[in-house]
């Protein structure tokens, strides 16, 4: 059972679209799988396989991914966002330096 406090899988895009992560659980677990056959030692930078809807749904390029899901930490430190909404978290707490603005520009614009 899914924990309350974690976002739930609302499937994919529709005109009245619920609250929640915008796909299903199946195609989820379809891109964590893709992306750790990605990452396993004898297959390094192998990116080919991670053609998946929900990376074309979220317009996040299938190397942008691969370095998200293995640096993240390394990249950012912070908040981290689509710039528009990193703009819209700095304005309401009031934070005039937006930090990693640059990395997610480039990687999540």
């Amino acid at each position: 059972k899914q924990p309350k406090h974690l976002a739930r899988f609302a499937g994919g895009p529709r005109k009245h679209m619920p609250k929640g992560l915008p796909f299903e659980l199946k195609s989820y677990l379809e891109l964590v799988e893709l992306t750790g056959l990605c990452m396993r030692a004898d297959k390094r930078g192998v990116i080919s396989p991670i053609n998946s809807p929900i990376l074309d749904r979220l317009n996040i390029a299938p190397e942008n991914w691969l370095k998200l899901t293995t640096q993240f930490t390394k990249v950012f430190h912070g908040a981290v966002g689509r710039p528009h909404k990193l703009d819209n978290y700095c304005a309401s707490l009031e934070i005039k330096r937006r930090a990693n603005y640059k990395q997610c520009e480039r990687l999540l614009a």
